[in-house]
């Protein structure tokens, strides 16, 4: 696929002629601002856009808190192709996972958003790890990922798992894990993590892949099983769960970060703006709690930090995607 390097080149003059247009927009301030997520209420995606956004009013960036809208549908491109066409004047953000701008490219031919034309990174948000969770269609004796496998080749009726999108980052995990053990493990999507969880609990589903700070009250509670987590070290919420690479996956080390992007053309003073107010909640300690409720943490930056991740991650899931063979029309 041809090189993104002139995306990060825009992005860096966008910053700069932001700087220059601050003090104006400043002065400004937007009366209201909406923030738009692909997901259901009380998932990740949802969590980050409600903190994060109640701590925007009266910043330099807009005045009132921001109004959170969930337009889920479409494995979370319909929220995409909300901002890419809403009016480009800093009132209509996005907020999403990475997986909607550096893996969809390689699965859509015909994705109906060019992510790094259409839209205006703004800021990183929160960083999370992903988790592989079993529920009680599982035996109480499988607590490892190889004792799952074991399982799941043995009921291969019952191989399968759940991912919050198709072509999401929780998905090719799934899919990843498959590939190297030789284990069939049968793909089911859903609206967001919630829905397939609620299934993983009902006994209706046997494991979920998904940010696995949603699994984190029914796994305290016991009612399903974290048994691995995605991370390069050990989540400091779940310290007692191995990661993949502890247990002989080391190829499935994936963190993910939601991030807010404007549509294209938005003014850079608006963005430089946005980003520093992003930045100042990020650093609230009751954002800080929150995210850490559902097991993220507070990354921020700039706009060329986070075109820099979106290159990257661009770039190391094309090959993985390949591997996999999977496409929209998969």
């Amino acid at each position: 696929m041809r090189t993104r390097r002139h995306f990060i080149q825009a992005t860096a003059a966008t910053t700069l002629l932001g700087s220059l247009g601050l003090q104006t927009a400043r002065a400004q301030g937007l009366e209201q601002v909406k923030i738009v997520n692909g997901f259901p209420a009380g998932g990740s995606a949802d969590v980050t856009s409600r903190r994060i956004g109640e701590k925007l009013g009266g910043s330099v960036y807009t005045k009132n808190a921001a109004v959170v809208e969930n337009k889920t549908g479409a494995a979370g491109r319909i929220a995409v192709e909300t901002v890419k066409n809403a009016v480009p004047d800093g009132a209509t953000l996005l907020l999403t996972p990475y997986s909607m701008m550096s893996i969809y490219p390689h699965i859509y031919k015909q994705l109906s958003y060019d992510p790094f034309k259409d839209l205006t990174p703004v800021c990183m948000a929160s960083m999370l790890t992903h988790g592989l969770a079993v529920g009680p269609m599982v035996p109480a004796s499988v607590k490892t990922v190889k004792d799952y496998l074991a399982w799941a080749k043995a009921n291969p009726k019952e191989a399968n798992y759940g991912s919050p999108a198709a072509g999401s980052t929780p998905h090719f995990l799934g899919a990843l894990l498959g590939l190297e053990s030789g284990v069939d493990l049968k793909h089911v999507p859903y609206r967001g993590s919630i829905p397939g969880i609620t299934d993983v609990i009902g006994g209706q589903l046997a494991s979920m892949v998904t940010p696995h700070g949603d699994f984190l009250p029914n796994h305290r509670a016991g009612k399903l099983r974290i048994i691995a987590t995605s991370g390069k070290t050990r989540s400091p919420f779940v310290p007692e769960v191995p990661t993949f690479a502890e247990q002989g996956f080391p190829d499935l080390v994936v963190e993910e970060w939601f991030g807010f992007y404007a549509p294209a053309k938005t003014p850079a003073a608006v963005v430089a703006n946005a980003n520093t107010a992003i930045n100042a909640a990020l650093k609230e300690k009751s954002v800080i709690d929150s995210l850490a409720l559902s097991g993220m943490v507070p990354v921020g930056g700039s706009p060329e930090d986070m075109a820099k991740s979106m290159q990257y991650y661009f770039e190391f899931w094309g090959p993985l995607v390949k591997k996999i063979g999977f496409t929209a029309e998969s």
